[in-house]
């Protein structure tokens, strides 16, 4: 493995520090401003548009997609210390166009939509004129199995009939939203891993219901986490991605490059904390000495650069083996990231906070989003306990297959 960015990962991230410093971090304190003034916690504030152009004119535009002529065409080791970059405020993945769900649903479109899925959809998704969703979780069954959905998708002529409930379907709620990818069972009776399908669908479509928003701990996050019922929705044949049967196949192609960008985003994340850690203890005074002066507070900006450094380490090797090997071949390293970088990531905004005194629980810093955010990220593309599952499936294989060679000599 070679740490150094290569020279169009470095030129990338000048341009992405530079536009984080004269845009992106000014922005902040006007898109708060913009959404109080508009009482309406699902506003597409005008700073973000404003954003959006500026950095389309750098250049810095989809530089997640991995597909040249959609994207910068980057590998998963160079768009990581990107996604980095841009998870150190809630503002700058939607600025370039790099935005979750919308991120997963673009390569879903590039991989296995019709030409026409690609010209209705994934162009003005490139385009950033729309935004989309992925409506998988249900709220009656356990949907880290994604083989208990209970969504039916019934054959009915040339359509598909759709019946269900989710819910944590974000993005739904976002001014721009105007498609979902949704996950059901088309063949309930079939192969485990062959029931569900993935279809396209327009929002409006008549029988769907944006039922309400889920909070997340107490805040109603700007793109939403719907809860969304489908009542007879009709969907043509021809809406099926890759084919009836491998919604199952899709979804493991979708959340592993998900799932680096998730973690990338949070240790950016765990860098600003650090960042404000540093800062208010440094000019804050507790009974005559800055509190940057006392040892347990020093402990705690020492362990902080340690596990960040790691968490980063384990996450760019992970990165290096899907472009070398692939997503599956590195199945154990995705999985341990997505249980390291948001569980590290949260311990440091917590101490952060802690620092802060009272200042950190407002909303007058970032961290008490951070927080939020994080610890919901625990859960989203799957909780810790199905990673560290996989994990330990992986590392007990070689001893179960052992043992069954074992027992098949003894007999």
């Amino acid at each position: 493995m070679d740490f150094a960015p290569t020279e169009r990962c470095q030129e990338y991230r000048d341009k992405l520090l530079a536009f984080m410093d004269e845009r992106i971090y000014p922005a902040e304190a006007v898109y708060e401003q913009q959404m109080r003034e508009s009482g309406d916690p699902h506003f597409q504030p005008p700073i973000i548009e404003e954003l959006k152009v500026e950095a389309r004119s750098r250049g810095l535009w989809n530089l997640f997609h991995p597909h040249p002529g959609y994207g910068p065409g980057l590998t998963n080791s160079e768009y990581a210390p990107l996604a980095e970059i841009m998870g150190r405020s809630h503002l700058a993945s939607e600025a370039c166009n790099c935005s979750a769900p919308d991120t997963g649903n673009m390569e879903v479109l590039t991989l296995f939509g019709t030409d026409e899925h690609k010209e209705r959809w994934l162009r003005p998704l490139l385009e950033g004129t729309i935004r989309s969703a992925f409506a998988m979780t249900e709220p009656d069954v356990a949907s880290s199995d994604a083989t208990n959905i209970q969504m039916t998708m019934v054959r009915d002529g040339d359509d598909w009939v759709l019946n269900g409930r989710k819910w944590w379907t974000s993005n739904a709620l976002h001014a721009n939203c105007r498609v979902l990818i949704v996950m059901g069972k088309t063949d309930p009776t079939g192969p485990v891993y062959g029931q569900q399908s993935m279809m396209v669908v327009p929002i409006d479509a008549p029988g769907i219901t944006v039922v309400r928003g889920l909070p997340v701990f107490g805040y109603q996050d700007r793109e939403g986490h719907a809860e969304v019922l489908f009542e007879n929705v009709r969907v043509p044949d021809a809406d099926v991605l890759a084919g009836a049967g491998a919604g199952f196949m899709i979804s493991q192609a979708r959340l592993g490059p998900g799932r680096i960008h998730h973690c990338m985003r949070a240790v950016g994340m765990a860098e600003r904390a650090l960042e404000l850690m540093c800062l208010r203890a440094s000019t804050r005074v507790t009974f005559g000495r800055p509190l940057s002066a006392r040892a347990n507070i020093q402990d705690w900006i020492a362990e902080a650069r340690i596990e960040i450094e790691m968490a980063r380490l384990l996450t760019l090797k992970a990165a290096w083996l899907m472009d070398t090997v692939g997503n599956k071949e590195a199945r154990t390293e995705i999985a341990a990231i997505k249980v390291a970088a948001p569980q590290m990531a949260l311990k440091i905004v917590d101490r952060a906070i802690q620092v802060h005194g009272g200042g950190g629980v407002s909303d007058d810093f970032p961290l008490a989003m951070m927080y939020a955010h994080l610890r919901a990220l625990r859960l989203a593309d799957g909780p810790d306990e199905v990673h560290k599952m996989t994990i330990a499936r992986q590392e007990l294989r070689p001893y179960r297959l052992a043992a069954e060679e074992a027992v098949a000599a003894a007999k």
